[in-house]
């Protein structure tokens, strides 16, 4: 347990649990663009109702995010001194794009969205709530970009020991980034959507709030039903891209281990780095080749083609790839099957439907999760992709003030998230949505009209 591999056990942890409230986040925020362009179209409290009740779980949310994001950026000075000085001038401009353009946006607009219902107009408090969707987007764009950046380095030129950017339309648009962003939007809609099912079902179980409940339940099913199918194809884009310029991430994915064509693909094996072989093997002929090259006969790159140092742990890989994809398909069913019930006008009522919709809330982040480490653990050993090792990006520290600093991170994560994320989540949903009628939503507008006509007299 050297300070690499403590490092990196580290900054899984702290960007696992921060990865969770921006992905929350994004979607939420979507998710209330739209309701709340509904209410203005349409006037109907219940829209409005929706909205309130969900930008409290947002502004919680929004409020974790900034707190483990903070101490994820520090990381990569304390922990990761060797990717910031060779990588700096690349990575650190991109962290302040987004910074600058993204969260300025979020943070400058955040306070009308929240607190703005009786101090602005309705059409002002919609801009307010786009731009925070849109800051929100932004924010995610330029952190994907870094990202794939680290796995697919493009618009460089290694000078002195270090990356300096010498194009940067292809930094920023690099080709990698498009498809595994849009994956992550998609992700982070079906994130949000389960939460919200799951709380909608909860009330609709118990009777109470039906009205929201079926508002939202109603929608965000159908929503899910459009999103899944591009989710899948955008991540059979991403296998495209990782097969081209991954072969070993591909390799360690499927559980290859010979560079073989036709290969199949193996819905379970138990792979064994030592022996480079893998155990119990159960699949389909011809499944890898033809998911990953779009032919029977494609030519799969096995892991035995690079030395043993320089190939990724297979088994992890191997498994969070078909936990994030499996969860994929289970997704996608219950998205069809809430449609069968809708036909037959039993959405509402099913009870082992709603059951089961209650149950379904971490789907989506179990799914992000597993997506990311197989994402990150399938470039190792290297931090840039072919060109900085792990071993040569982390600081020259003791292994101790590493273990130490992770208990301390662990203790305050499971105080603050673990507990006061979960309390405040859990009295909020129990309260429940605060009615509203159609003289509540416009008196204040009514009264400040009214004030200022008063005032200009």
């Amino acid at each position: 347990m050297n300070a690499e591999i403590i490092s990196r056990i580290q900054f899984a942890f702290t960007v696992s649990f921060h990865i969770l409230f921006p992905a929350f986040s994004i979607g939420l925020a979507f998710f209330l663009a739209i309701m709340e362009g509904i209410w203005l179209k349409t006037k109907d409290p219940i829209y409005f109702t929706i909205c309130k009740f969900w930008t409290k779980i947002f502004a919680l949310t929004f409020g974790m995010g900034v707190i483990s994001g903070i101490v994820m950026e520090f990381q990569f000075g304390t922990n990761w001194a060797g990717l910031t000085t060779t990588a700096g001038s690349i990575l650190g401009v991109l962290f302040t794009y987004e910074v600058m353009t993204a969260f300025f946006i979020e943070a400058g607009f955040l306070g009308v969205m929240l607190f703005g219902w009786n101090k602005v107009g309705p059409k002002l408090h919609y801009f307010a709530t786009l731009l925070v969707a849109i800051g929100t987007t932004l924010s995610a764009y330029w952190i994907m970009s870094a990202n794939s950046w680290l796995q697919h380095p493009v618009g460089y030129a290694y000078i002195n020991g270090i990356f300096q950017p010498t194009d940067w339309v292809s930094i920023v648009f690099n080709p990698d980034t498009w498809p595994r962003f849009i994956h992550m939007m998609l992700a982070a809609f079906i994130c949000a959507g389960f939460v919200i099912i799951s709380v909608s079902a909860h009330y609709l179980l118990n009777q109470r709030h039906l009205k929201f409940a079926k508002k939202c339940f109603s929608f965000t099913w159908l929503a899910l039903l459009i999103v899944m199918p591009v989710q899948i194809f955008f991540g059979d884009l991403n296998g495209l891209n990782a097969f081209k310029n991954q072969p070993l991430k591909t390799a360690a994915m499927e559980g290859v281990w010979d560079t073989q064509k036709a290969a199949p693909l193996l819905l379970f094996a138990i792979p064994d780095q030592t022996a480079q072989k893998n155990y119990f093997e159960l699949g389909i002929p011809y499944g890898a080749s033809l998911i990953n090259t779009h032919t029977l006969e494609g030519e799969l790159l096995g892991l035995k083609s690079v030395p043993p140092e320089d190939q990724p742990e297979m088994w992890p890989v191997f498994f969070s790839f078909r936990i994030m994809a499996g969860l994929g398909f289970l997704m996608l069913i219950l998205a069809l099957s809430a449609l069968y019930l809708r036909i037959r006008k039993t959405l509402f009522i099913n009870r082992f439907f709603l059951r089961l919709s209650v149950l379904s809330a971490p789907l989506g982040f179990i799914a992000l999760l597993t997506g990311w480490l197989t994402a990150e653990i399938g470039r190792q050993p290297w931090v840039i992709y072919n060109l900085l090792r792990t071993r040569d990006a982390v600081s020259h520290i003791n292994p101790h003030d590493v273990i130490v600093s992770m208990f301390l991170i662990a203790i305050v994560y499971g105080v603050i998230f673990g507990y006061f994320y979960t309390y405040y989540f859990s009295q909020t949903i129990k309260h429940g949505p605060s009615e509203y009628s159609d003289d509540d939503i416009h008196q204040p507008f009514q009264y400040m009209t009214a004030a200022i006509k008063k005032e200009s007299k």
